[in-house]
């Protein structure tokens, strides 16, 4: 009995003299310092880890760590950008760390195990994406609409090297985001023909049309689309799709065998889409009428909005 108290005293003594604080770097740097005391149960004999606590503290570093994946891209005059890699926490070696450091760890810092996280899309892959057009479409507008143009700009932007893998559906709402001010959409508030447009971020359904239409094209399958009450200027009549944030959005799917690609342009007052994969995609082409290149008669609802005249 003596020596069992005596075990325990010594196991006591060695705990107390643990550092109590953990310093935690990523990279070199210091990232979170937590104390050893909050995360055991204070009971005799060796420290029980309190996993409720630790779920907490790595769902926090898991945050802390995690480096997005970039896939390879193509520039503005078709260069491959190639891929970077992503890192994210080690869970199984990261537990093993810090249970070692509740129990017997001497170092008051420890060094964050990543893993890495690979891109869907690597720079050979899209060597054979960016092989075959199946689709395009171009619509035009009025560049002297500043506010209008702007929206679109930023539009195509996000559209561009955009990549809808086999089976996948893409969600125009869900691939822009909601639309607003403090993304840098400006109100472009127009009527077109008797028609008024959207506020915030006026001008997008041009490019959500000019996406359905080249996606068209390309024989890509279409789960959701909607058209305007009445017909708009800058695709013959039947051919729009309208979106809102809170509304309307347009949905298509790929039921090809290989990812295609999405490559978006603006500017000159024309915005083209065009959609590529590999020269092995079996596409079945869609006949579409092209966009009359006359541009629309437009009426400026908001005159002088953001100091800058349509």
């Amino acid at each position: 009995m003596a020596w069992t108290w005596i075990a325990g005293l010594l196991v006591l003594a060695h705990t107390a003299s643990l550092p109590d604080q953990l310093a935690i770097t990523s990279e070199g740097r210091e990232i979170a310092v937590v104390r050893r005391t909050d995360y055991e149960f204070p009971l005799p004999g060796l420290p029980i880890v309190n996993d409720i606590k630790l779920l907490e503290l790595t769902a926090k570093m898991e945050r802390l760590v995690y480096q997005p994946p970039t896939n390879a891209m193509l520039d503005a005059s078709g260069g491959i950008v190639p891929d970077k890699l992503g890192y994210k926490l080690d869970l199984r070696v990261w537990e093993d760390e810090f249970y070692r450091y509740m129990t017997e760890g001497k170092s008051a810092s420890m060094e964050a195990p990543l893993r890495a996280v690979y891109p869907r899309v690597d720079s050979e892959l899209l060597t054979t994406l960016k092989e075959k057009r199946i689709g395009y479409y171009t619509t035009y507008y009025n560049s002297n609409n500043r506010n209008r143009s702007h929206n679109i700009d930023l539009a195509v932007k996000a559209l561009n090297n955009r990549y809808v893998f086999p089976g996948e559906s893409f969600s125009f709402n869900q691939t822009l985001g909601e639309r607003t001010a403090g993304k840098g959409y400006r109100r472009a508030k127009v009527i077109v023909r008797g028609e008024v447009a959207e506020g915030i971020g006026g001008g997008i359904c041009q490019v959500s049309s000019t996406l359905f239409n080249a996606v068209d094209r390309a024989g890509l399958t279409i789960v959701q689309r909607y058209s305007h009450s009445r017909n708009v200027p800058y695709v013959p009549p039947g051919r729009d799709a309208t979106v809102s944030w809170y509304g309307p959005d347009f949905v298509f799917n790929n039921p090809y065998d290989h990812p295609v690609l999405i490559r978006a342009f603006s500017g000159g007052g024309q915005t083209t889409i065009l959609i590529y994969s590999a020269e092995e995609i079996h596409n079945r082409p869609r006949e579409v009428p092209s966009a009359s290149k006359k541009l629309p008669a437009e009426v400026p609802a908001d005159r002088n909005v953001n100091q800058i005249l349509p």
